[in-house]
């Protein structure tokens, strides 16, 4: 069935063994763990790490296993969200060689999932990037097919800062560039991880890609969106979608929650379905965060019963 779980990013400052302590404690069944090279975040929930790839030694591997099976909770997929198609490529290369590092630990740790973006030039159309997209990211699902992995994309545009404009830093944002991808990279090892806030604010339905892909389902996240109306009419479309939108948590926006879910039923999904906390209204405290976490368990538990 499916299983409830958090996005670990939210929790910057803990560790592995205290995020899996944490969805334990709070009767989630899964995290998705977050795992950025170590440095400086870039952006917002970037620069995580509660798995360090880069050390991950036989002894590591059997600590990140056994913890797990102690506390009850599993690691729904690992995440890391760089630009691959960067125009600066070195960057890109960067980006596509630390996701194949993660690739190789999700193989290690039996783990069935990457998540990841497949970038974009925000200068480019999106022909020229499908193109890039073509040329770069193959070598990225073949290698994880070889390893067993399979590779979920968000669908968020990373169009919300002045540098990310004006076409946004990651191309799979819609049904119809999907079509587009699937058919450069058939592979069942491709596919989404899916998120319905942000169809929503894009004026698409966020529930029927749920029907239209239901076999490239392989993660899904699940955060909530408000549009201000007001705003809306008052920028337009066109105008820096932060402008007009706000992430919220899951139960205070706009995603038809009850439709969305009958259709993971209907479908048949069978999987992880993590909460992503970005709201900024949560932010304010760690007891803001913590009631974020939970605010949005207690409202999902109506669509997924809480573990014990």
């Amino acid at each position: 069935m499916l299983s409830l779980g958090f996005v670990s990013a939210i929790l910057a400052d803990k560790s592995f063994e205290q995020v899996i302590d944490y969805a334990a404690a709070h009767h989630f069944e899964c995290v998705e763990i977050m795992c950025w090279p170590k440095g400086k975040a870039e952006r917002r929930y970037a620069g995580v790490t509660h798995v360090n790839v880069n050390d991950l030694d036989d002894s590591e591997i059997q600590k990140v296993k056994s913890y797990q099976k102690e506390k009850g909770v599993f690691i729904s997929g690992l995440g890391y969200y760089p630009n691959p198609l960067d125009p600066d490529d070195q960057r890109a290369a960067e980006a596509i060689e630390h996701i194949k590092k993660v690739i190789d630990a999700a193989s290690n740790l039996s783990i069935p999932v990457v998540n990841t973006f497949v970038g974009r030039n925000p200068a480019l159309p999106i022909s020229d990037n499908l193109k890039m997209f073509a040329e770069r990211f193959p070598e990225v699902v073949n290698y994880a097919g070889e390893k067993g992995v399979k590779i979920g994309i968000e669908n968020c545009p990373m169009l919300f800062t002045d540098d990310e404009w004006p076409g946004g830093k990651n191309l799979a944002y819609s049904p119809a560039i999907w079509d587009e991808m699937f058919s450069l990279i058939p592979d069942a090892h491709f596919g989404l991880n899916y998120d319905p806030s942000h169809p929503a604010w894009m004026m698409m339905d966020p529930v029927k890609p749920i029907y239209e892909y239901r076999d490239r389902l392989h993660h899904i996240h699940l955060k909530d969106v408000r549009v201000y109306k007001d705003k809306l009419d008052k920028v337009g479309i066109l105008a820096n979608p932060l402008d007009f939108h706000s992430p919220k948590i899951p139960g205070l926006g706009d995603v038809p929650w009850g439709k969305f879910f009958a259709a993971l039923t209907d479908v048949g999904y069978r999987g992880p379905c993590c909460i992503e906390v970005e709201d900024k209204a949560f932010e304010g405290s760690k007891e803001d965060i913590h009631m974020a976490i939970l605010t949005s368990r207690n409202f999902l538990s109506q669509f997924i019963p809480l573990k014990g």
